[in-house]
């Protein structure tokens, strides 16, 4: 297209033109504009002309960007429902605190973030005087996702109102003796006052939204009245960068989340330097959100920039504001009034012009410190308009100066955020610039002192007023349960007697479980089924029609599978949740379902199928942030292993998962073979997780990886039970025969057990050997008893690891074989007291039929013969050409 730039054609010429005139008219009014008052005139007028058109409800595009002001102008700033003075006073107590706990401990070297709370310490402190509901008052309060290097303000606040002590705050970043606080939030580590850690950034976001969505999803099916419940995000600018936190904005805007905002502290730094050096993050951001579908909020300058703005009669200051970049705005705060003067307002005339009405004081002002986050009138209009706004999410751009009131040698500057700690003399500014009543006695010792105006201080009791009102402290965690019956044994039997015939991959068994469970009268409404777009490759489209898949809108359309019996069936009420091709938002839901039980007192029961492959690789720091938050329910791995996936070959094949998720203390990892398997380990699973008392029910979450792979499933051998959950049984003894045939063990999980049992035969008929066949259910779970036991013997106690026991007097060497890297049978070595050695798909997964790439890594019946031979040739048991003459008889 040779079209000049300016004269594409654009999809209005496409629209028929009912009175060419009149638009001519308009053009030509525009254009006259533009010649006689200046572009800027006529593109005021055009911004204007389609403010008004939004607010009167003509469908128009919507701007992207606005002006570099305030979205709230000072003439409509609500009035402001508290004790400004007495809020200072609170603040200035909670700045000192939180900057004196980490320069304490910096002694140890234990380092901590201070920058980051001073600028944001308003932003804070305005919504826990305001806006943030406890637990103690009606529904489940507000949920608080904290920026983690904020965190030493959190705890100066919980200093303040008596839940920690000097002790406490003292042993910041030391918690190895029990009595210390993380570095940032962790409810692990602290679990009565952090619900969200979000220090792995960008998770955080992610999170706060389907944390809303889920609230919204609780109240549609009736489980929780959640309409008191306000998510609030606490971000950094520089976080942003992240892919995660912005993956699911259109969602938030999609499902009309008004129940939740964004507070994105621009400071416009991040770790080394600014966050957009030649640019404005702040436009950035707000073309962003707006472009999703959010309600954007602009908290950007203090009231000191009140008379600048009324003094700009020709939008000059205005237009300078959007064209200078964060990098410079940055510079402006550490330089002085005359460099301001020369660089910022000499751009034009009209700006000379301005500031020789400006004393020096004045620019000082606006240019070091004015910034709208800073000031509590300015960020309680913010967040007012925020939860008033109904339809929509809200983002708030509050503008801040990173390390606000420590001083000259913090504010602004680019190592801010690795600086540790402050010196006496500029804790004595500070004290000076927030008015605290400090003497310079308290620094006697050398050490900063904390400061507390006393329990029954105004401050305090102010503060404890306040907190009443919005329904208790917070952040808090609290845990109000009671245990969930056991569920009707129909489901778990079914598995139990086997499938006779019939074919059934361990897949479509545990999917089978799971829907009849979902039956159950009293707890089968509290499963909740997450899976990401890929629901009928698991054989789950069965639950379409019965569970429904959970849309806030319901099924506004006639679905085009209308007519078939397993139709697409979408319902306010869903119980599915469908995540389209996000394993991250299929995961952020699993978290936020598997915290019910501590966020809302409703414990549900989440399992979250994904071919296992786009699980732990993919996932594992939200695995992580799982584990840090409590989270209970299943996790499982389809389409598991290297060699069971055919033709999908590399990226789809699976066989380091289970190592992966061997890491992550609080996941308990299955690999089971069978139906029954499934049966016996979900039904533990269920026990341990929720049906007992609440204060026995253990903070983990289970891992079980299930295959594709269709066999038929046997009857569960009776007294397997604990075998099964513990990680080892003999599944098939070997046949010997002779008297002096020789003998070795065999152990398979998952699908290798197939492998293992047909070997067995081969050893028999071929070789005369006997082997036996273990199924290794959990190669994690007999390691981590097998550690247990280790850690035992430094206490002066004698156990034995179960592997041990288990396998203690089994005749012949051990070869242990799995659809996965040797490294995950290998786990159990060291305990096992035969001459051990192992079988695995080390490498990179390849395209080919099943047979074939079980042969490629050598783990098929054949090669595991081979291999049997081999370990025992080497103990002499059998003749050495037996090995060689085996290779040659299966063609290897």
């Amino acid at each position: 297209m040779n079209d000049p730039v300016g004269k594409l054609p654009s999809e209005l010429d496409q629209l028929p033109d009912r009175d060419a005139e009149e638009t001519a008219e308009w053009a030509a009014s525009l254009d006259a504009v533009t010649e006689h008052a200046g572009p800027h005139r006529a593109a005021y007028l055009m911004r204007r002309t389609l403010q008004h058109a939004e607010r009167a409800g003509v469908p128009v595009p919507r701007l992207l960007e606005t002006d570099y002001v305030n979205t709230i102008p000072t003439s409509a700033e609500p009035a402001f429902d508290g004790d400004e003075a007495m809020e200072a006073r609170i603040t200035a107590w909670n700045r000192w605190n939180a900057a004196a706990m980490v320069t304490r401990g910096s002694r140890f070297g234990v380092g901590g973030h201070i920058a980051t709370f001073a600028s944001a310490a308003w932003l804070y402190e305005t919504g826990f005087n305001h806006f943030f509901r406890g637990k103690e008052g009606d529904g489940s309060g507000d949920q608080l996702y904290i920026q983690g290097h904020a965190s030493p303000g959190i705890y100066a606040r919980a200093f303040l109102d008596g839940r920690l002590s000097e002790q406490q705050l003292d042993n910041f970043r030391q918690e190895a003796g029990g009595n210390g606080l993380p570095s940032y939030p962790h409810p692990r580590r602290l679990p009565w006052l952090w619900e969200f850690p979000t220090v792995s950034m960008g998770l955080g976001p992610l999170s706060a939204i389907y944390q809303a969505r889920f609230n919204r999803y609780l109240a549609n099916r009736g489980i929780k009245d959640t309409a008191g419940s306000h998510v609030w995000a606490f971000l950094g600018d520089g976080e942003m960068d992240e892919p995660e936190s912005t993956a699911a904005l259109a969602l938030a805007a999609r499902e009309r989340l008004d129940n939740l905002t964004f507070v994105i502290n621009c400071n416009l730094q991040r770790l080394d330097g600014p966050v957009r050096a030649n640019f404005r993050v702040v436009q950035e951001l707000e073309a962003q959100f707006r472009g999703a579908g959010w309600n954007v909020i602009k908290t950007l300058w203090g009231s000191a920039w009140d008379e600048l703005f009324r003094l700009d009669t020709t939008g000059a200051l205005v237009r300078r504001l959007r064209e200078v970049p964060d990098a410079q705005f940055q510079t402006y705060a550490t330089r002085d009034v005359a460099y301001i003067r020369e660089h910022f307002f000499g751009a034009e005339p009209a700006l000379v012009e301005l500031a020789k009405l400006l004393d020096d004081a004045k620019i000082a002002e606006c240019f070091y410190t004015s910034r709208g986050g800073h000031e509590a009138r300015k960020v309680y209009a913010a967040y007012r308009a925020a939860v008033e706004h109904k339809g929509a999410p809200t983002v708030i751009l509050a503008q801040t100066v990173k390390g606000y009131t420590l001083g000259k040698g913090f504010e602004s500057k680019n190592a801010n955020h690795q600086m540790k700690k402050l010196t006496t003399d500029e804790f004595k500014g500070m004290r000076d610039l927030l008015g605290l009543p400090i003497p310079d006695s308290a620094f006697a010792d050398g050490l900063v002192p904390y400061g507390h105006p006393g329990a029954d201080s105004p401050e305090v009791r102010y503060l404890t007023e306040r907190r009443a009102a919005l329904g208790g402290p917070a952040p808090a965690r609290r845990v109000h349960t009671v245990a969930l019956p056991e569920p009707e044994e129909r489901g778990f039997k079914a598995l139990e007697k086997g499938s006779g015939k019939q074919e059934m991959a361990t897949t479509m068994a545990f999917v089978r479980l799971v829907k009849d469970l979902m039956r159950d009268k009293e707890t089968g409404k509290r499963w909740v089924p997450i899976v990401p777009d890929e629901a009928r490759t698991f054989g789950m489209e069965s639950l379409f029609p019965s569970a429904g898949i959970y849309s806030p809108l319901g099924q506004t359309y006639e679905p085009v599978d209308r007519d078939q019996l397993m139709y697409y069936k979408e319902a306010k009420d869903g119980q599915i949740l469908n995540e389209g091709i996000t394993e991250a938002g299929a995961m952020a839901d699993f978290i936020a379902a598997a915290t019910s039980y501590a966020t809302h007192g409703e414990p549900m029961i989440p399992f979250y199928i994904f071919y296992s492959m786009f699980g732990w690789q993919r996932t594992a720091d939200q695995m992580w942030q799982l584990a840090d938050q409590l989270g209970k329910g299943f996790i499982v791995g389809a389409t598991a292993g290297r060699t069971t996936l055919t033709g999908e070959g590399l990226q789809h094949a699976d066989g380091h998962s289970q190592l992966i998720a061997a890491t992550n203390p609080a996941s308990l990892n299955y690999d089971p073979a069978f139906g029954y398997e499934i049966a016996v380990i979900v039904k533990d699973g269920l026990r341990r997780m929720y049906g007992q008392a609440p204060e026995d029910n253990e903070n983990v979450f289970y891992y079980l990886t299930v295959y594709n792979e269709p066999k038929p499933q046997p009857p569960m051998p009776e007294g397997v039970e604990e075998g099964i959950l513990r990680g080892l049984y003999r599944f098939k003894e070997g046949v010997a025969t002779s008297a002096d045939s020789p003998r070795l063990q065999l152990l398979a999980s998952g699908t290798a057990i197939h492998w293992a049992l047909e070997a067995q035969e081969l050893l028999t008929a071929d070789w005369g050997v006997a082997a036996d066949v273990w199924s290794a259910p959990s190669w994690g779970e007999l390691r981590r008893d097998a550690l247990e036991c280790d850690e035992a013997l430094l206490r002066g106690e004698q156990r034995i690891p179960y592997v041990t026991q288990a396998l203690e007097g089994a005749p012949g060497p051990v070869l242990a074989v799995s659809d996965w890297m040797r490294q995950v049978p290998d786990q159990i070595s060291q305990w096992v007291e035969q001459d051990y050695s192992s079988l695995g798909t080390d490498g990179f997964g390849l395209s080919d039929t099943r047979d074939a790439a079980r042969r490629h890594f050598g783990v098929d019946a054949r090669s595991i013969t081979v291999a049997a031979l081999a370990q025992l040739a080497r103990r002499g048991e059998v003749p050495a050409s037996a090995v060689k003459e085996a290779r040659e008889r299966y063609g290897l």
